[in-house]
């Protein structure tokens, strides 16, 4: 394996797992990265379909008695039930739309400048609701509803358009629905599981012409690294949000889609 290919996997790897779960969009920085290392033609964009699964399997780690325990009471328990319901009727917004309009948008805001803006109006939104008196209804994620749920579903839809992300348009959006900081940040880890396994299956199997046996040391490593690195930051956020809010992750997106609009503009990056 060519050693400057392995790293490339390496970093996106690290963005990948380090995004993924905080308001900062996973897809928007992977677009960004990949526009850096050169590691954004074709193949490149399945590699990130790819090692998203990574990012996911953290989730299943860190949260498998949950979901175990889900498991085992599907059958009986009102309350594992209700969550499975819960986890169909948020994810479902994101599957409509995506197939109705994935092509599209792939094609018209997969790109530097694109995400510049949806990091920006994202960041102007949570610094807005941080501002807000939310009155919290819901503290704990098994008090959902399936209303609850479908709201913050079509929350999670609009960060199809990259930049938004998906899991800031998740908290943020269960947070101005009545979520508490905790539960809506505990639900968007939940949520992510079906929509990563769904999106990945399905741009995978698009693009099933481009996968090749040679590719799977370059797609382990940035697998393996997106879960190690999703898995580190999942185990920090939950301890983040216990005392603190995200008007510093606001600022970030903020200042950072400026600096890609400014380079752009200025043509130091040729993005």
């Amino acid at each position: 394996m060519d050693p400057a290919l392995a790293l490339k996997a390496l970093i996106m790897g690290i963005v990948e797992g380090l995004t993924e779960f905080l308001p900062i969009s996973s897809t928007g920085h992977l677009i960004i990265a990949g526009s850096l290392l050169g590691f954004n033609d074709e193949k490149g964009k399945v590699f990130e379909l790819v090692i998203q699964t990574g990012a996911m399997l953290a989730v299943c780690w860190e949260f498998r008695a949950r979901f175990l325990g889900v498991l085992r009471g599907l059958t009986v328990d009102t309350t594992a039930q209700g969550f499975v319901l819960n986890l169909i009727a948020a994810f479902m917004p994101a599957a409509i739309l995506g197939l109705a309009l994935g092509s599209v948008i792939k094609a018209q805001l997969f790109h530097a400048v694109p995400v510049a803006i949806a990091l920006i109006v994202g960041g102007f939104v949570i610094l807005w609701v941080e501002r807000r008196e939310r009155p919290v209804r819901i503290d704990d994620v098994d008090r959902m509803t399936w209303r609850d749920a479908l709201k913050v579903g079509l929350a999670q839809a609009t960060a199809l358009i990259p930049g938004v992300s998906r899991s800031g348009a998740t908290i943020i959006g269960g947070m101005l629905f009545g979520l508490s900081r905790r539960a809506a940040t505990e639900f968007s880890f939940f949520l992510a599981v079906p929509t990563l396994i769904a999106a990945g299956a399905y741009d995978l199997f698009k693009n099933r012409a481009l996968l090749s046996a040679d590719d799977l040391g370059l797609f382990g490593i940035g697998t393996v690294t997106a879960f190690f690195s999703a898995f580190i930051c999942i185990r920090w956020l939950m301890r983040y949000v216990a005392t603190h809010d995200f008007r510093v992750f606001a600022w970030y997106r903020i200042v950072f889609g400026l600096f890609i609009l400014a380079s752009a503009y200025t043509g130091v990056i040729n993005w």
